[in-house]
């Protein structure tokens, strides 16, 4: 999809040649301008046809001395950027459906209180009401719109902010492809497939781990997760390299179930086919790391996946069985759908070498976190005060909400277990907060953030898809850290002690909204 930004006010906007003209109307709108579309909007406002709540629309077609054939005037309440988000979207996807229009202007007002989060909000609407997913529906219509052309009083204070939000549309709709295919479509291989072509992006490269290179590792925990599927596990390793190779990176890591069936501890039938968006922490990477070769901010990241099948065949993880991880913790699994933060916890233990200024991992790890925030926010736990800050700030700035929850070192009691260092549940109480007590302790050589994406990573019903968060945020708060004081990188690698050698899982030989509670 192509977005353009240009300067128009209602008098050019008149004049632009393009299929349909979206006109903004806030609020504080000026109708005291004698151009066709002013008057238009004057005339509307009087008869009291055109309401300004945000999202209302009035529909005009083949206006007089007006270019376009279709005029939408659409009701943008106070003009904030929220307002914007819910006028653009209403518009387009009232257009999206009609087969001749492929060229769209959209005139944002002079006047708005901040122009360019209007502009973001904008551009961010219009991709996502006119997105669409062909990949396994070769009869489908594919999206008609084309090009998005942004008209703007003055184009300086919003060429960032326009910049931003086009490469942001691109990482977002590469994480929705990817978390919207069937997990036959998306098996660990296939994923990393996807991040090998991200290799061929300026300053990205992508290195990829099969079983034998796991095992050397000693990830027992993320192996034992995989154990169960015929399909192989791969841990993927992304570099963007913006920055002088001395700069400490932000680590982003992707919880990449492609398909969790439970295990043993197997899920209800219903909606089980939306466990394919179990990897949607690990599409958030993905599409992060697309528009970072967009945007090219100078600052060095790393991604990291650890991506797997959980499946419950013969040789799949029981409860009870206790598992190494590469930390050399031993954890006694009592719930084999409890596996994100087993794939998880040593993709944090492999962040270490990277000596990183911040890691930030994103799962859909727990239903406890649906049912205490819902679809609104993502649940955001950190052990550092001023990294959470950080990331609510971005997630406020790119409306990819995002809320603290509580780290007491109380919650923690109940992994305890008589049988190994950790176990990797507790009870139904403040499931999602024990979940992140687990990975706290795996992540205790960094500063780290953990967001609980379980209910903002889809939509389920007649709407049902990836919705490609949380990439706004994270992008925002990759951006955010450029030119940030860090701490250089030593030279020489930290020592690192090898994995104690007890409780590893038996693997057999082979070709190398519902998350855990």
């Amino acid at each position: 999809m192509d977005f353009q930004l240009k300067t128009l006010d209602t008098a050019r906007a008149a004049t632009e040649k393009a299929d349909a003209l979206v006109v903004l109307v806030p609020e504080s709108f000026s109708s005291d301008a004698s151009d066709p579309l002013s008057t238009a909007v004057a005339a509307a406002r009087k008869a009291g046809d055109l309401e300004s709540k945000a999202g209302k629309l009035l529909s005009l077609y083949r206006p007089a001395g007006i270019a376009a054939p279709r005029v939408l005037l659409a009701g943008a309440g106070d003009g904030s950027a929220g307002a914007v988000r819910q006028a653009v979207t209403a518009a387009v996807s009232g257009l999206k459906a009609l087969t001749s229009v492929r060229r769209i202007v959209v005139v944002l007002p002079a006047g708005l209180s901040d122009a360019p989060a209007a502009v973001r909000a904008a551009v961010n609407a219009a991709a996502d009401a006119s997105y669409v997913f062909t990949t396994t529906k070769p009869k489908a219509d594919a999206r008609r719109i084309e090009r998005v052309t942004v008209g703007v009083a003055d184009t300086a204070p919003v060429r960032e902010a326009f910049a931003h939000a086009s490469a942001q549309v691109v990482g977002v709709e590469f994480a929705k492809e990817w978390g919207n295919r069937p997990s036959n479509h998306a098996t660990p291989t296939l994923l990393a497939d996807a991040a090998r072509t991200l290799g061929k992006l300026p300053r990205i490269k992508v290195e990829v781990l099969g079983p034998r290179e796991v095992a050397k590792l000693g990830m027992g925990s993320f192996m034992a997760v995989a154990q169960g599927s015929e399909q192989e596990l791969r841990f993927i390793v992304l570099r963007y390299d913006g920055a002088s190779k001395g700069e400490a990176p932000v680590v982003l890591v992707g919880k990449g179930i492609t398909f969790d069936t439970g295990g043993i501890s197997i899920k209800p039938a219903g909606e089980m086919d939306e466990m394919k968006f179990d990897m949607c922490g690990a599409a958030s990477v993905l599409g992060t790391f697309r528009a970072l070769a967009e945007l090219q901010p100078a600052i060095n990241v790393v991604g990291l996946i650890p991506a797997a099948e959980n499946m419950p065949d013969g040789r799949a993880l029981k409860p009870g069985d206790v598992v190494t991880s590469m930390s050399g913790q031993t954890i006694e699994v009592l719930n084999t759908d409890a596996e994100g933060r087993l794939v998880l916890c040593d993709a944090l233990t492999y962040a270490e070498r990277f000596e990183p200024r911040a890691v930030v991992d994103i799962a859909t790890l727990t239903g406890a976190c649906v049912v205490a925030l819902g679809a609104v926010r993502s649940g955001l736990f950190s052990s550092d005060d001023a990294l959470a800050a950080s990331l609510q700030a971005a997630g406020d700035t790119a409306m990819d909400l995002c809320w603290r929850m509580p780290l007491d070192d109380d919650y923690a009691d109940g992994l305890k277990t008589n049988f190994a260092d950790v176990a990797n549940v507790a009870g139904r109480a403040g499931g999602a907060v024990t979940a992140a007590k687990f990975l706290q302790r795996f992540a205790r050589k960094y500063p780290w953030a953990h967001l609980d994406i379980a209910g903002s990573a889809w939509k389920g019903g007649a709407a049902k898809g990836s919705t490609g968060r949380p990439v706004g945020l994270l992008l925002q708060y990759v951006v955010s850290q450029v030119g940030q004081p860090v701490k250089p990188v030593p030279a020489k690698k930290v020592a690192r002690k090898a994995p104690a050698k007890v409780a590893k899982p038996v693997v057999a030989a082979k070709s190398a909204r519902n998350p855990a509670t």
